[in-house]
């Protein structure tokens, strides 16, 4: 069985010292133990850290655009070149499917190809203050960043942090999740096994619990943590930043709306309503939550999208004829189950889900589920329910919908679905959301900065925004006067 190791200062390592704690990382399509992981503690997050501080401070690292550019398209290359590898493995340990952990990979790409050009254009300015006297802001690497990766897209959520914090020239410090451990060894194998990255620009340590991350967040050390998560981890990491005011950028827990206007196109609106909300079986974080339909069409629509939800064929990611992925564990497949029986009980149900049959009862099986609900306190429209549990809502008119839509303290992602791109258009600048998406939902670019508000976050992700993050302005002052 495979072995996920921490990687410090340039070596593969089980352990520091004493015997290695192995963890078990699961298939969730069969709950058999499929790889497993080094299940690390304090001293490999200390010695990450030194190793990631000693190579900040001592190298030149920072100083080498050209350099970390180069490596950056070297490691995209390696990384595409290793795709079905890597797909196999996020499969086997995710659950999603096939085409989804292949699409993370091409969008990880793309992103390292598109930071690499970035990282030879971080560019200062130059200001005459008065005569002869010249104020000078460079853009400098902001030091040492932890990257913080959850599991459910373990290589795009990795890459897109990992990709500007090199560009910038920081030096990283990378704790995956446990569950996908190796999917994130195998990508930054990609990455380390080139001769030219200095031993300690790249560190990444695994745990099974949470003293290493509290360590890393923690530490005065650390100058930029990066985080993609859920909203209560988030507010936690906040709260032990706020020791050493080390610079956050937090992406967290969604609730994305879409809303439905009567003259959409209704085909295509169906369609891309079940693509937005059943990626990776409804765990991520700018999935489709919320439904909101126009109220003279909602009868009409939610039978549709109710047909269209039941007629999804859940199974195995690696069999092409699967339409929708398992959730993460059986936990989370419970813990949905759980939301389907409370909601059933409650509120309307257009389409019931059910956990796997036959074959696929050992897995972390469940199909999707459509419940109406008013009620906007309630906690299935408050709350991130992280899997296929959709609620659909009826509005009145446009203030009655961005009422609705606002109504949560999440403002990650939402969509506007209509045939008047003016109406879009407006929509789309009253809603409290980092992203807004007309005609279609989760297109991400590599170019286009994402982010939230409230609960979902702060900071940006991609674009030259997400350089920032990990970017320091110095100003340097010359008196050049005779």
């Amino acid at each position: 069985m495979k072995l996920a190791s921490h990687y410090i200062d340039g070596q593969w390592l089980s352990a520091l010292s004493g015997t290695c704690v192995h963890g078990e990382s699961i298939d969730p399509a069969t709950s058999e133990p499929s790889a497993l992981f080094a299940d690390g503690g304090l001293p490999e997050a200390e010695a990450a850290l030194a190793a990631a501080y000693r190579a900040f401070h001592s190298t030149a690292w920072s100083r080498t655009p050209r350099l970390r550019s180069d490596i950056l398209l070297d490691f995209a290359a390696r990384l595409e070149a290793r795709k079905e590898e890597i797909a196999t493995w996020i499969v086997t340990l995710n659950g999603k499917l096939r085409r989804e952990a292949l699409g993370e990979i091409a969008a990880g790409v793309s992103e390292l190809r598109y930071y690499a050009g970035l990282a030879r254009n971080v560019f200062g300015r130059v200001i005459e203050t008065e005569p002869h006297c010249y104020s000078v802001l460079d853009r400098e690497a902001a030091g040492v960043a932890i990257i913080v990766v959850p599991w459910n897209a373990p290589v795009t959520l990795l890459v897109r942090s990992l990709a500007p914090a090199l560009a910038a020239g920081c030096t990283v410090v990378v704790k995956p999740a446990h569950q996908t451990a190796l999917v994130n060894n195998l990508a930054l194998e990609a990455l380390v096994c080139d001769d030219r990255l200095p031993a300690g620009v790249v560190n990444s340590v695994i745990e099974s619990g949470h003293a290493i991350s509290h360590h890393l967040c923690a530490s005065p050390l650390v100058d930029v943590i990066s985080f993609t998560g859920s909203s209560a981890t988030g507010k936690r990491i906040a709260q032990t930043a706020a020791n050493t005011l080390a610079r956050l950028s937090l992406e967290l827990g969604g609730k994305a709306p879409a809303i439905v206007l009567r003259d959409c196109d209704e085909d295509r609106t169906v369609a891309g309503i079940v693509a937005g909300s059943l990626v990776m079986a409804g765990q991520q974080c700018t999935a489709i939550a919320r439904v909101l339909v126009e109220e003279p069409y909602f009868d009409r629509f939610a039978a549709r999208l109710a047909h269209a939800l039941g007629a999804i064929r859940v199974g195995p990611g690696n069999d092409p004829e699967s339409q929708m992925g398992c959730l993460i564990d059986m936990r989370s497949r419970d813990r949905i189950a759980a939301l389907v029986d409370e909601a059933a009980k409650r509120y309307t149900m257009h389409l019931r889900g059910h956990t796997g049959q036959g074959a696929l009862a050992r897995g972390a099986f469940i199909t999707p589920s459509l419940v109406e609900i008013d009620d906007l306190q309630s906690r299935f429209i408050q709350e991130e329910l992280f899997g296929p549990l959709l609620v659909i809502e009826r509005f009145r008119d446009e203030d009655d919908a961005i009422a609705r839509a606002n109504a949560t303290r999440y403002g990650l992602a939402a969509s506007v679905w209509t045939a008047n791109p003016a109406r879009a258009r407006r929509l789309a600048s009253r809603l409290r959301s980092g992203t807004v998406w007309a005609n279609t939902h989760n297109r991400l670019f590599a170019e286009a900065e994402t982010g939230g508000h409230h609960d979902s976050g702060y900071g940006r992700l991609h674009g030259q925004e997400g350089l920032n993050d990990f970017l320091a302005t110095k100003h340097f002052y010359y008196d050049a006067q005779p």
